[in-house]
């Protein structure tokens, strides 16, 4: 049976064999489990499943049967459900594992979240994303695309361009570019998460004001009223400054 790719599932099929062989050696250079969100019609799965520990995720009825028909996998490999409400943590019983996906572009930067939210499970993730959320994660500051995802995501990881892939490497093909990037986690990732995630939002939402006008409406900004970071906009602050602030705010 055939899989037909569904807008309403964000749904993208990959079929540059060239772009498939390019993330297959990137995967297994990682020596780790493996659970791949949305396998779709199996183009990156059918490389992977006879690894000894590889699971994926899968919310479309047509493509679990699909995978299952097509002794592609089985069915202990296979979790039927949504990937933003599974507990990642009892994926492989506690044991760390690499994320992967031709990500839904719908859904890829609750994705993102989610994978800092179990960062302690997931040493590596490999993804393909819209080339402009790609960016977004992997941006510097002073950049357009520098915001809430490129302080958080390079808090806990190291991020990397694998390759750019253009629309018709896809059935269907997207409207924009894509890309494959790379995070490895960082060994002395910043402590206060859920901290540095209030506050870097609270910053990017208001992007074109400076950090004072930004954070004064909901947080005690005292402790730092005198730091020159008040007077930058967000874009300005490296990732570093971030975690210094969010320490400096919250300071007992």
């Amino acid at each position: 049976m055939s899989v037909r790719p569904k807008k309403h599932f964000g749904q993208h099929f990959l079929t540059n064999q060239g772009i498939v062989q390019k993330i297959i050696e990137e995967v297994k250079k990682q020596q780790l489990p493996i659970l791949e969100v949305g396998p779709g019609a199996g183009v990156l799965t059918k490389h992977l499943a006879n690894l000894p520990k590889f699971k994926c995720v899968e919310i479309d009825t047509e493509s679990q049967e699909h995978l299952l028909a097509s002794g592609i996998i089985n069915e202990k490999q296979l979790i039927k459900g949504d990937f933003l409400n599974l507990p990642l943590n009892e994926v492989f019983d506690g044991e760390s594992f690499l994320l992967l996906g031709n990500f839904p572009y719908n859904i890829s930067t609750q994705i993102v979240f989610k994978m800092l939210e179990y960062r302690a499970y997931i040493p590596t993730m490999i993804g393909m994303f819209q080339k402009e959320v790609a960016d977004r994660i992997c941006s510097s500051n002073g950049s357009k695309q520098y915001g809430i995802l490129s302080v958080l995501g390079q808090s806990y990881y190291q991020t990397s361009l694998l390759t750019h892939v253009e629309p018709g490497s896809f059935n269907p093909p997207p409207k924009v570019r894509s890309s494959v990037i790379v995070l490895q986690k960082l060994n002395d990732g910043f402590e206060n998460y859920h901290q540095l995630k209030s506050l870097v939002k609270l910053a990017f939402n208001q992007r074109r004001k400076t950090l004072k006008n930004s954070l004064k409406a909901d947080v005690d900004i005292s402790p730092i009223e005198n730091s020159r970071y008040l007077t930058l906009r967000p874009e300005q602050l490296s990732v570093k400054d971030f975690q210094d602030l969010t320490i400096a705010l919250n300071a007992s």
